[in-house]
């Protein structure tokens, strides 16, 4: 589907979202729709945990999920070839999402409140796809016959029947959030202001949306070039809500032809960017009753920058706050300029700058999760961690280990907006 295509799509489909809203505020109790039900049968309750064991039982039949992944979208674009026009060019991204999104669901299929609560996020960002009700149909048709390609002559009905239960409670979660987030664009359309190319491979964007974006400190966002329609990548924002309306995006490249590339290599003042919902619950609580102990590295500065931006504006008194900011190189430290005057505006602020490799000078070095450690008692702090997954995997780890409370821990996704799976047989796929 071409440039123009897919405005033409994006366009009916925001008129019959503003119909369907208006149909919904003359008739707010309205029943659901058949494609929103949900897994129940003969008025019983769904039983997530029962599933779960099923499939579990039968996961050798299924593994690797590559297998059924590249099965379920043969069938899928085999039945409907149209659908192909709203996918990327390459599906890789796309694959390796729904595969973390599979174990997800799997392992937490026992718990359905989380697994409802997860669903509903995805739901409310995949109305920037265009994804409608009638797509989970088409879906789950896919994923009966990709099961029936995987398992083989071993193929069972009480195999493709939790599949489809468990398929059926994550739609139903999905499809109400998206009915719920109506009255919300499933899309801002947004100018680049400016363009920083702070190093080869990092650049700071300025965005300007046409209309109000709804965030908090904290949130981050998927992003889409005009250079690679389709395609979405989350960037974190890097300051609170500003009166002017502007945003802020840190994007460091991450490898040649992808979202990345293309915002920090080939995107200039002007060009315009598309921005899916404001997302993510690592934001600060609305009354601040702990002093906060922010620790971040790399491009994870951003979300810290955003988190002292709002507590700049509503810190409570006699409140302190830690920043542990961790780099490879001194040069690594790209926004010295905001950082610097940070410390000069804010006396309650502390920073200690952890440099992994190279002379220290003015900084620590070492590991940002041994630096933090090195620096005293946590437990009684607030904490948000933001950065590569490794760091932010060990850093958790540690201060879990120094008594604070996992609740008090709020951090990045590790591995995408799909947590990575803890099953062992997902880690060796």
């Amino acid at each position: 589907m071409g440039g123009d295509a897919y405005d033409e799509y994006h366009a009916l489909l925001a008129r019959q979202d503003a119909m369907r809203l208006r149909q919904q505020l003359r008739s707010p109790a309205r029943q659901p729709s058949v494609a929103s039900a949900g897994p129940r049968e003969a008025g019983r309750a769904y039983d997530g945990s029962a599933d779960r064991r099923t499939i579990t039982r039968h996961l050798p039949l299924v593994t690797p999920f590559s297998d059924l992944i590249a099965h379920l979208y043969e069938a899928m674009f085999e039945r409907h070839p149209y659908l192909r026009g709203l996918f990327p060019d390459s599906m890789e991204f796309q694959q390796a999402h729904l595969e973390r999104a599979f174990w997800y669901l799997i392992e937490h299929l026992d718990r359905p409140d989380e697994v409802a609560a997860f669903c509903a996020r995805l739901g409310r960002d995949h109305r920037k796809l265009g994804v409608r009700p009638v797509h989970y149909e088409v879906f789950e048709a896919a994923l009966a016959e990709a099961l029936h390609r995987s398992a083989g002559e071993r193929w069972t009905e009480e195999l493709e029947r939790a599949w489809l239960r468990m398929l059926r409670f994550a739609v139903e979660a999905m499809v109400g959030a998206a009915d719920e987030a109506l009255a919300e664009p499933p899309y801002w359309n947004g100018t680049v202001t400016d363009h920083q190319l702070r190093r080869p491979d990092l650049a700071v964007l300025r965005v300007r949306t046409a209309e109000p974006f709804p965030h908090r400190a904290g949130q981050y966002a998927h992003l889409q070039s005009p250079l690679l329609p389709h395609t979405w990548r989350p960037y974190s924002l890097a300051c609170a809500p500003r009166p002017d309306g502007e945003l802020e995006f840190h994007i460091r490249r991450t490898g040649p032809g992808g979202v990345s590339e293309a915002l920090v290599a080939h995107t200039r003042v002007g060009d315009p960017l598309r921005l899916g919902p404001a997302q993510g619950s690592m934001t600060l609580d609305d009354r601040l009753t702990r002093d906060v102990l922010i620790v971040a590295g790399g491009t994870g500065w951003a979300t810290a920058k955003a988190l002292l931006d709002e507590l700049a504006v509503r810190r409570s008194h006699g409140r302190r706050t830690h920043l542990f900011l961790g780099a490879r190189t001194l040069q690594d430290l790209y926004d010295t300029a905001a950082l610097a005057e940070l410390e000069k505006c804010l006396p309650w602020l502390r920073v200690v700058p952890v440099i992994g490799e190279g002379p220290g000078t003015a900084a620590e070095d070492g590991s940002v999760a041994d630096a933090v450690a090195r620096h005293g008692d946590w437990s009684g702090h607030l904490a948000y961690v933001s950065g590569p997954p490794s760091m932010v995997t060990a850093t958790v780890r540690r201060l879990t280990a120094m008594n604070l409370p996992a609740d008090r821990i709020r951090h990045d996704p590790v591995g995408g907006t799909v947590p990575l799976p803890s099953h062992p047989a997902a880690t060796d796929q």
